[in-house]
């Protein structure tokens, strides 16, 4: 046993050396660690559980019921606490009366975006209908060979005033006339 030197309350001394010796019976005994700590766990187990089943009893009572309930915690008005002062009265008619002009201006905006969406609906249908016009104008007009010109380009093409006869260019050198041989000249030096 260890001797520790206390001072102060003599009974604060004593009931410090019986926990020692508490300490130190539990060290000496032959029961496995886990079996020596205090039970104090125990109680804090059970709690936990018994809430647990708790939670899972009452979550499988109200779920079927879970959209009634968020409906009705909606639809639930605001009611003024009687005891608001005048100056709370005015703020809150003031948040109401904000409130109701934001909504009137988003259905408002909600109108404005679905005339927008008709009108880019509308717009939508003009285009594909002059898609396919276009498309059968180019079908009509790709059977036509395209060696065929109209008779205005025809008549352009052709020359309006006669021309001569070309005549061939001048040959140059020696000429054979008649088929004879030509005779070739002598060279001579040229610098």
């Amino acid at each position: 046993m260890t001797v520790i030197y206390y001072r102060g309350n003599e009974s604060h001394y004593r009931s410090r050396e019986r926990m020692m010796d508490v300490i130190d019976q539990a060290n000496g005994s032959e029961l496995p660690p886990v079996l020596q700590k205090s039970s104090r766990r125990l109680p804090w187990v059970f709690g936990f559980v018994a809430v647990f089943i708790g939670l899972c009893v009452g979550g499988a009572f109200y779920w079927p019921h879970i959209d009634r309930m968020i409906e009705a915690s909606a639809a639930r008005e605001v009611v003024p606490m009687p005891a608001l002062s005048p100056e709370d009265k005015a703020a809150l008619s003031e948040i109401r009366s904000g409130q109701q002009e934001v909504s009137e201006e988003i259905s408002a905006l909600n109108r404005n975006i679905d005339a927008q969406q008709a009108d880019l609906k509308r717009m939508l249908d003009q285009i594909a209908a002059l898609t396919s016009r276009i498309e059968s104008l180019q079908n009509i007009a790709a059977p036509l060979p395209a060696d065929i010109r109209p008779p205005a380009a025809q008549a352009a093409s052709k020359p309006t005033t006669p021309t001569r006869a070309t005549r061939p260019p001048k040959p140059e050198g020696p000429v054979s006339v008649g088929g004879a041989p030509l005779v070739p000249e002598p060279e001579t030096d040229r610098r």
